[in-house]
């Protein structure tokens, strides 16, 4: 009697790659400021950059780049674009060519997320879970989060806690510059994540 046929590996690479469950955290941030997300593991880089800037809350006005590794054996992915090379004298390898699940392919991986080079926006993406690949998935969906994203172009990490302790109190000198800076008002705890998934849903088709 033939034995039984194996399982087809056809058929599950046709059902898509696994999706993965990753954490965003906002180095420095006290308390966090993150965002968990679900989205397929064979996303490109390009692509991830701006997912991250659509779930975060940032405006995608500067350059960016991710990092792998530490000291000398450090990678760095990013735009081939001649301001990206004017700026950073670095090695850049082309992140169009590489996936989040070729740089951290298990759980408990990491890679770092550099935002605008002047304020240094530092971003841990951890992989926390893969999970079974879903054909239905069209856009990447964000599950959870916390806190604000800080206002572009505040100084980076310790410039956005100085500005926040110049608008918590009405006799810092400059209190009422940095709340009109602000346009009057700002929520450091405010996260909606309705307003997230909708952002997602809009910007991000790849």
């Amino acid at each position: 009697m033939p034995s039984k046929p194996a399982k087809s590996t056809q058929a599950t690479a046709a059902s898509g790659p696994p999706v993965f469950q990753i954490k965003i955290t906002l180095k420095g941030s006290k308390p966090p400021i993150w965002r968990r997300l679900l989205l397929p593991g064979d996303i490109p880089l390009d692509c991830l950059h701006h997912v991250i800037q659509a779930a975060m809350g940032w405006y995608c006005c500067h350059l960016h780049q991710f990092m792998t590794g530490t000291g000398p054996t450090t990678r760095y992915f990013g735009e081939q674009t001649p301001d990206f090379s004017d700026f950073n004298d670095l090695e850049i390898e082309d992140e169009r060519e590489f996936s989040l699940a070729g740089l951290a392919p298990a759980a408990r991986k990491k890679l770092r997320y550099e935002y605008d080079y002047g304020d240094g926006w530092l971003h841990e993406i951890l992989v926390e879970k893969l999970l079974p690949p879903d054909p239905a998935m069209r856009h990447p969906v964000c599950t959870a989060g916390e806190n604000a994203c800080p206002p572009e172009d505040c100084g980076g990490i310790y410039g956005y806690y100085d500005l926040l302790a110049a608008v918590k109190d009405p006799k810092h000198p400059e209190h009422k510059e940095r709340l009109e800076w602000l346009g009057g008002s700002f929520d450091p705890e405010r996260f909606e994540l309705d307003a997230v998934n909708m952002t997602l849903k809009q910007r991000i088709t790849c």
